[in-house]
């Protein structure tokens, strides 16, 4: 009797696969290729493991998948014009699926991204700009609304100021004008007063 097929699936063995990369890459161990970083004048160098790179960048993976044709295998590769912190970020982020950097270097990362053909640290970064801007423009907006409320009741206050005090004037007042004045008897009373 044939029995139908289950799938077994592991929710955390990528995640586990990624760590444990990650440590064998902290300690060097089983690193097959050397990434060099030189930004003006400053160099620095990154052990990695080629499976890693080439899975995560469409850059290196052309790189050594075409390193048969450029003379065997590389052991070591060079980036001119990389900043060494922001290589080291590169590397963080595809081998854990997530960095930290500070905001003013996510347009780097994003460059860098692009540059080594990332996609996954690509649309990370487009997100996080994406989100940034829309925190950005939603600050402005409430801003706007308190800049608009506040002179909506600035003018308000200003328009009720001349009504309360042309109430509060004596009826017998000079404002009031020429025949104007408030008696009991009103302007009857005067038409009386000529005749």
């Amino acid at each position: 009797m044939e029995s139908n097929p289950v799938l077994l699936e592991s929710k955390s063995s990528p995640l586990n696969l990624l760590n444990e990369m990650q440590q064998l890459r902290l300690l060097g161990h089983l690193c097959d290729v050397t990434v060099s970083v030189e930004y003006q004048g400053v160099r620095a160098e990154f052990p990695a493991h080629k499976a890693v790179l080439a899975a995560t960048s469409k850059f290196f993976k052309e790189v050594f998948l075409n390193e048969k044709a450029a003379g065997g295998p590389r052991s070591s590769v060079l980036l001119s014009e990389v900043r060494g912190a922001d290589f080291a970020s590169f590397l963080e982020f595809v081998y854990t699926a997530r960095v930290e950097v500070e905001e003013d270097r996510v347009q780097r990362m994003l460059e860098m991204a692009e540059r080594l053909k990332c996609l996954d640290l690509s649309e990370t970064c487009f997100q996080l700009k994406k989100q940034m801007l829309e925190s950005v423009l939603l600050e402005l907006q409430s801003f706007s609304e308190a800049q608009n409320s506040e002179e909506e009741e600035s003018a308000a206050c200003q328009g009720a100021a001349p009504a309360a005090e042309a109430k509060r004037e004596p009826p017998d007042s000079p404002a009031r004008g020429p025949g104007r004045e408030a008696s009991p008897e009103g302007p009857a009373a005067k038409s009386k007063e000529k005749v």
